[in-house]
Order: structure tokens, then sequence, then C-alpha cells
């Protein structure tokens, strides 16, 4: 049930891009009980006036090659399921597409999980 938005500066290849879903999926399966077919995924590009950030904020050395991941997800996980998805998603995005550490910025938005509709107008969850 996790929604996925991910940012990016404008000009990386789809494979990049590709890449960067790929990890990311398959962290929230090993980390988060995701199940298979249960992706909702959107990846934007942006230009470099309209993708700000700290470079240095907390002492974290950002580049322009900075990956922004949002994951709206129902209030369900425990706080060490959320410390494994961000290392294992950091890990990932380090092997394929090569994404520093330092610069994958995830945030988690949690939410009852009767705020879902998957189709249909219905609230499947609640």
């Amino acid at each position: 049930m996790p929604l996925t938005r991910i940012a990016l500066r404008r000009g990386k290849p789809a494979a990049y891009r590709k890449a960067i879903l790929e990890g990311v999926y398959a962290a929230m399966r090993e980390t988060f009980d995701v199940p298979e077919d249960d992706r909702f995924m959107v990846v934007t590009q942006h230009d470099e006036d309209e993708f700000l950030y700290g470079a240095h904020y907390l002492g974290i050395e950002r580049s322009d090659d900075l990956v922004i991941i949002q994951l709206t997800v129902s209030n369900t996980r425990s706080l060490e399921q959320k410390k494994a998805l961000f290392g294992r998603i950091a890990e990932k995005l380090g092997e394929k597409p090569g994404v520093r550490p330092q610069d994958v910025f995830i945030n988690l938005v949690e939410v009852a999980k009767e705020n879902w509709s998957f189709g249909r107008g219905e609230a499947q969850y609640a």
C-alpha cells in the first residue's frame, strides 16, 4: 500500500530512474512486508531552479544527485522496520544505480488504513 513519490534533478537516463524505482520497491518488500504487485510509484524530474535542498544540512554533504523519496504508508510499522527500510533503500540505491548514501533523502508519511482507496471509489482497508 505504499504510495511512493521520487524527485530528482532532470537529466538522468531511463535506466537510472528505473533502477531507483526497482531498488526502493525491493527494499519495501524486504523490510515493510509489502505484497507483490503492491506498487504505486512515480518519478518526477526537476530543473535546477525547481529542485532546492540544503547541501550541508545536519552535516550531510549532498550533491545535485540528491534523490528525494516520500513514502505514504499505513501507520502499522515499528520503529525498527522504519530504520531497516531507510538503511535498505540507501544500500539498494548505492548498489544500483550508484547513488551515494548522502544523496538519499527519505520522508515517511503515515496515515490511517481507512485513508486509502485503490479504485472503484471503495475504501478497501476500512
